[in-house]
């Protein structure tokens, strides 16, 4: 099925997203809140419905989380509250520290400070603290459950960046990627229902040309 080979493509984040939006959308919510957003994160890295976190088994069924569904066709669009803006903004700062991409242990990472809604509930529910939930998630994040180091972690290539990927790989400014963008120079595609922008690697190489010998190289 289509939705079957979209999910496939997605990385993890965007996973996250998307059954988000799910998830708000069966429950009938004009936006996605922070709430969806957890589950949602829980959901991308769930099995037959159970999260696993260090030593918490978070079954989403008795979140009332429909697990087995997946999100069919376009997306429609929906409005992101304020605190779920706040999570993907904290999230994207825990992965800069970090020098890595953004995932979704990253976002799951990022929940770690919050004691209300959701997440509240589980920590008291689980008795689970903030400095427990990071490093179960540090633990979850690392390759053969060990922390690795960033100079030894072996980098993702993926064939669709974002923006703000494209726009490291050529070492130039976003907006100046943006401006690529609107001007036609390179292509770019949105996921459906959503505004997200991803750029395909190979048409982001096409931007480079090569230097002829007699040309100044500054």
């Amino acid at each position: 099925m289509l939705s079957e080979i979209v999910l496939r493509c997605m990385n993890d984040t965007d996973l996250a997203a998307s059954f988000a939006i799910f998830v708000a959308k069966q429950q009938n919510s004009t936006e996605v809140t922070g709430d969806h957003l957890l589950l949602g994160s829980l959901r991308a890295i769930s099995r037959f419905g159970i999260a696993t976190i260090g030593p918490w088994s978070i079954d989403l069924e008795s979140l009332g989380v429909d697990w087995v569904t997946q999100p069919e066709g376009p997306k429609p669009k929906c409005i992101y509250s304020q605190a779920a803006v706040d999570i993907f903004d904290r999230a994207t700062a825990i992965a800069r520290s970090t020098g890595d991409l953004l995932t979704v242990f990253h976002l799951l990472a990022a929940f770690a400070t919050e004691d209300s809604g959701l997440m509240g509930e589980l920590k008291r529910k689980l008795e689970i603290t903030s400095a427990a939930w990071r490093a179960a998630i540090a633990q979850l994040a690392s390759p053969n459950g060990t922390t690795a180091k960033p100079e030894t972690a072996k980098p993702v290539t993926r064939d669709f960046l974002t923006p703000e990927e494209a726009a490291d790989a050529l070492g130039v400014h976003v907006q100046t990627m943006r401006g690529y963008i609107r001007s036609g120079r390179l292509p770019a595609f949105r996921l459906a229902g959503e505004r997200a922008i991803r750029i395909r690697r190979v048409d982001l190489e096409k931007l480079l040309e090569p230097l002829s010998p007699n040309q100044d190289p500054k």
